[in-house]
């Protein structure tokens, strides 16, 4: 399909106008983050004697590194169970068309209307039950079942759109159902699985809510849920606050940035229809 120029030229306007409004306010916190650490700025002003010192300040007396840590290990808790699972799944509805599938499906979409505030009273008691509250399971396991009827919609969109005949050619070679997921269906998905890792990544680096409620300890809890207590220790001080945040949403940007060609790439092979 060819598009004309207005669509071509309002493409791009749109693109701009996109890009502005989400680069403004990261210009935004980096100018604030850069004035001296006993004033208020207002706007966007670069100034004149840049504090980078305030980023180290920020990082060392906030415990950023201990909560990068804590965030990574919830990461990899959250991000690799949750593509396994979520990449089976997806391929026996999508790929092998089991029988019940789509209740199956009409199953997992009905997870994504329940609103995630009114879980987290019964998932306090649930941790407390499983006696995981105060540490990192206890938002581990949660953020896995939250994440997964997404994940399984987003996988099951792929596989539903790559053509039978693959999988017939395979069969036919004699090949069976796990060496044809393996072979075959696993690489083809690499791209729909980079980009739902991407999403996962930010979702549970940037988790706020169950951190903040099922760990008491701030230095244990994701660095955006940490952010309570940092905005406690620094709460007269706007620069060191906007460099605590800068460097927080650092490690996704700079993940998305590195990836964004699989992101787009799985986004273009119709990884969200179906």
């Amino acid at each position: 399909m060819i598009a004309n120029r207005t669509e071509v030229i309002l493409g791009r306007t749109l693109l701009i106008l996109a890009l502005i409004l989400t680069v403004i306010p990261l210009v935004s916190m980096l100018s604030a983050a850069l004035a001296p650490a006993d004033r208020n700025p207002t706007g966007i002003e670069w100034p004149s004697d840049p504090q980078w010192g305030n980023f180290v300040t920020a990082f060392e007396t906030g415990n950023v590194l201990r909560l990068m840590g804590s965030s990574t290990l919830i990461v990899l808790g959250v991000v690799p169970i949750s593509l396994l699972i979520a990449t089976l799944a997806g391929y026996a509805l999508g790929g092998l068309r089991v029988k019940g599938g789509r209740g199956i499906l009409i199953f997992f979409v009905l997870g994504l209307t329940i609103p995630f505030e009114s879980l987290i009273i019964p998932l306090y008691y649930q941790a407390q039950a499983m006696g995981t509250l105060n540490t990192q399971w206890a938002v581990i396991f949660p953020l896995i079942g939250l994440f997964m009827p997404f994940s399984v919609f987003w996988m099951r969109a792929h596989f539903i759109n790559v053509p039978p005949e693959l999988g017939e050619a395979a069969r036919v070679d004699g090949a069976s159902t796990w060496q044809e997921f393996r072979r075959i269906q696993l690489p083809l998905a690499m791209p729909a699985l980079s980009a739902l890792a991407i999403l996962l990544f930010i979702w549970t680096w940037n988790q706020f809510i169950l951190p903040v409620v099922l760990i008491a300890d701030p230095l244990n809890r994701t660095v955006a849920g940490a952010l309570t207590f940092f905005q406690g220790q620094y709460s007269l001080s706007i620069p060191l606050l906007n460099a605590g945040a800068l460097i927080i949403i650092t490690p996704a940007i700079v993940l998305f940035l590195i990836f964004q060609r699989q992101f787009i790439k799985a986004l273009l092979q119709g990884a969200v229809k179906g």
